[in-house]
């Protein structure tokens, strides 16, 4: 192929010694005869990149993905929307023009090209826009639907992928070789499975938001996903035939598909509301864009699309990862005002020191969803607010449950105000599930969904979230079934798509508790709330189960990327004691965990590098030493301390007799890695782990290991592991690199050098990233009072000169400490001043 700067280059099969590849193109897109260099429009344009290349046809308006190294074409597909519900493609246009043009976005220069479908009858333009970006290599495609004609339409969805024909997908092997990676609706709906290419439900590989195809043939891999989750849901659908992939579809499109399969299966058809945005003439409506990448690492290329999404939708920052105790899996809906006294009483005593100091009450306080300021008096007679106080009083921090868009039968908004609700077009709020669904008994509690576009819902939230944390203390709060209440229907401002309502109702919310309280994202599409939430669900629920291990597993090794850059991970609590919960059959456990599974649980925990939270009675877990142990070893929380995911390296090319990933790998530091190793089967298994090949560490005979669970060395000058596990268990290993000298954290301390008293003083302490990373921080502010946050503030109450020091703990067990001099003047004013009050208002 020729090159011109890589990029920007036009192609023209007039060119003496046209490549093999274009060839095959102009075959697939039916081009018959070659037109002239110097005519306006040629048969096909590309933009070139060093791993990927993108070619476009002004015949019929198509784009084909390719390897520009290979010439090897990997995906050939056309556009289109359904419009007044009907479908049209760029293939059915009889014009297709093309522009090309350098721009520039909130991802920096890239090469552009403008494809508009036009002169169909009646019918919108469809405008495709392809553009392309190197280092790092990928294109992105957004598909726009303008209305050039005189009367208004509808659309339903934009389609920016649509690929037929053999081969859909070409990344150099056979179809039967592929796995198949699909995101889902949220964490849990489903949970994440890898499957091979043929093992499709009913013929198809359906996937939300992105979607990985890798080759374990090639070992290459084809990554999708969507960029933006502003207006549509982006829905993929990889049709499979047998062991063939028979065609591939991209949607940007309302929700009811999936809403269809869960909150609102049972509902009636007036419920099932399919979206659809009018059009006026002379308006557009756009596709979210759709990132494509290609190559020979499948992992790389996740991580690329998660830093771009962090790039573009700015995710919030925490400066210490929580970690605590949650009563869900201790008592499920049994928690009482006595139980959670004795826990958060027990956590204080014991682990509080350790930072276990999040204190979260689940599910089950409140009289009914939809109602979370009023508590069940039967739970919780002496109230909430009282108790929440009695729990900061111990010097951990209130967190609570809620599902901020659900709204129970039973509620005061459903009793009192039904216009508060998302309603079908006859007028009636949609029914969208129960509580508690059953199969063969009546099920429990009619949810309907909260439409927080209304101005008197929007106050019901300003009011329910300020009193939480205004009046009852608490500053963590989980926000549960959002992918249950993101559905299409009839808002109150009108034709608001499902997820365009939860974002603005979490807009309502994060205004209402302020920046400082911690919100967590449970139950929604992943990136919809990315920038308002803290913390994020991305596995299925746990609980006193090998199996509930193994089923959040996958989803915990898929979305790794995803820390950080949507949000901080959530992997759901662990659980290692001896309890057991026999009236809970889902995840409840009709016999204790092992020993070894209680392993498994906590280490899958730490390798998602995010929230770490104990689901276990306290009391029950002081039982054993084991066990408690387990949740004090402190490798295992600094690896949560640090934030950040250990990588799946067997993502897509585990072992058939492994089942599922089981390998991954944590880089701490320069000096200091951790591997962690899963047998997921009823089988032992053993692995061979060369340091070099299979983990990418240096290999030059002086590295030491560690086992993490045992708390002791295992070897030193060595270059591989043999590693044998029993059925249902995890091992843990540090492996450091003892030619690199242990270290104390780098550490910029910023605090001011005088200020008056009274006054709220800022102090901050960061980490070089290049150096050895902190785990811990403790500020004494030199007046008697300390503080473990990394960037707290303080008043200091009298004047003087104070030396204010700072420890950090560093990975390598070495501290840094430091301290500054801060001169404090003046006194705080007694007397009253009439005229200087002002008043607060009201929030």
């Amino acid at each position: 192929m020729p090159s011109v700067g890589r990029k920007g280059l036009e192609m023209s099969c007039c060119r003496t010694g046209c490549p093999f590849f274009l060839l095959i193109v102009m075959s697939a897109f039916q081009i018959s005869s070659c037109q002239s260099a110097t005519a306006q429009e040629k048969p096909s344009q590309s933009l070139e990149a060093g791993t990927i290349a993108v070619s476009v046809d002004s015949l019929n308006g198509s784009y084909a993905i390719f390897d520009p190294v290979s010439d090897k074409p990997i995906v050939h597909a056309s556009v289109g929307a359904q419009v007044d519900h009907r479908w049209i493609r760029s293939s059915d246009y009889p014009e297709h023009s093309i522009q090309r043009d350098s721009v520039t976005d909130d991802l920096g220069p890239q090469e552009r090209i403008t494809i508009t479908n036009h002169g169909l009858a009646g019918q919108p333009d469809l405008v495709c826009s392809i553009h392309l970006r190197s280092a790092p290599d990928f294109v992105t495609v957004t598909v726009k639907v303008k209305n050039a004609s005189d009367k208004p339409l509808t659309v339903q969805a934009i389609r920016s992928l649509d690929a037929k024909g053999a081969p859909v997908v070409d990344l150099g092997g056979s179809d039967s070789s592929d796995r198949v990676l699909s995101d889902s609706f949220s964490e849990d709906r489903p949970g994440i499975a890898i499957h091979d290419l043929s093992d499709a439900t009913d013929g198809m590989h359906r996937a939300v938001g992105s979607q990985l195809i890798y080759s374990r043939g090639t070992k290459r891999s084809l990554f999708l996903g969507a960029l933006s989750s502003e207006k549509f849901l982006t829905v993929l659908r990889l049709h499979v035939e047998k062991d063939r992939i028979a065609s591939y579809e991209i949607d940007s499109t309302g929700t009811t598909e999936l809403e269809k399969e869960n909150s609102v299966q049972d509902s009636s058809p007036e419920d099932q509301i399919e979206l659809s945005l009018p059009l006026a003439p002379g308006a557009e409506l756009s596709s979210e864009p759709l990132l494509i990448s290609t190559g020979a690492d499948h992992l790389d290329q996740m991580e690329t699309y998660g830093s771009l999404i962090r790039r573009l939708h700015h995710p919030r920052a925490i400066t210490r990862t929580p970690a605590g105790w949650w009563s869900w899996t201790a008592y499920y809906f049994g928690l009482d005002q006595g139980t959670a006294l004795t826990n958060a009483t027990w956590l204080a005593q014991n682990l509080k020191d350790l930072g276990f100091n999040f204190f979260h009450i689940d599910e089950g306080y409140q009289y009914a969803r939809g109602e979370y300021t009023t508590p069940d008096v039967n739970l919780f007679p002496g109230g909430m607010r009282i108790l929440e106080r009695k729990i900061a009083a111990f010097g951990l921090t209130p967190g609570i449950w809620t599902a901020p868009f659900e709204v129970s039968e039973r509620s005061w908004v459903y009793e009192n105000h039904k216009n508060w609700l998302v309603h079908n077009a006859a007028g009636q709020p949609i029914h969208a599930g129960w509580v508690i669904r059953r199969e063969n008994k009546p099920s429990l509690d009619p949810l309907y969904v909260l439409d927080s576009t209304n101005p008197g819902a929007q106050d019901y939230l300003r009011q329910t979230y300020s009193t939480l944390t205004k009046d009852w203390g608490i500053r963590y709060i989980k926000l549960d079934f959002m992918d249950d209440t993101a559905i299409e229907g009839y808002y109150y401002k009108p034709n608001t798509t499902g997820l365009e309502a939860q974002r603005i109702g979490l807009q309502v919310i994060r205004q209402s508790v302020g920046e400082k309280v911690l919100l967590d994202k449970d139950g929604s599409p992943m990136l919809n709330p990315v920038g308002l939430v803290d913390t994020g669900r991305i596995s299925v629920d746990t609980g006193h189960k090998f199996d509930a291990s193994k089923e959040a597993a996958p989803g915990i090794a898929a979305r790794f990327f995803m820390n950080g850059n949507y949000f901080l991970a959530d992997p759901d609590a662990f659980t290692v004691s001896k309890q057991i919960v026999t009236d809970e059959e889902w995840h409840g456990g009709i016999k204790p965990l092992t020993l070894d599974e209680a392993k498994v649980s906590i280490a899958l925990a730490a390798i998602a590098g995010g929230m770490y939270e104990i689901g276990d009675d306290l009391p029950t877990l002081g039982r054993d030493a084991d066990r408690l142990a387990l949740v004090k070893n402190q490798d295992l929380l600094n690896m949560t301390r640090l934030g950040h995911s250990s990588r799946p390296l067997d993502l897509m090319s585990y072992s058939p007799a492994d089942e599922m990933p089981s390998l991954f790998l944590l880089r701490e530091s320069k000096r200091q890695s951790i591997v962690t190793v899963f047998n997921w089967t009823e089988k032992p298994t053993q692995h061979k782990l060369d340091f070099e090949t299979a983990l990418s560490l240096p290999v030059l005979g002086h590295n030491q290991v560690f086992d993490v669970f045992e708390s002791k060395p295992i070897g030193t000058n060595l270059n591989s592991l043999e590693i044998a596990l029993p059925p249902h268990s995890a091992r843990v290993f540090k492996i450091v690199d003892t030619s690199i000298q242990a270290a104390a954290p780098i550490i910029e301390m910023r605090a001011p050098e005088k200020a008056k008293t009274g006054e709220t003083i800022q102090f901050s302490a960061a980490a070089d990233p290049a150096g050895v990373p902190a785990v811990a921080y403790r500020w004494d502010f030199g007046d008697g009072t300390t503080s473990n946050d990394p960037n707290p503030e303080h008043s200091y109450t009298y004047a003087g000169d104070f030396a204010a020091r700072l420890r950090v703990d560093g990975l390598d067990g070495m501290p840094s400490e430091k301290s500054v001099k801060i001169r404090i003047s003046g006194n705080i004013e007694t007397q009253f001043h009439p005229t200087e009050k002002k008043r607060l208002p009201q929030e």
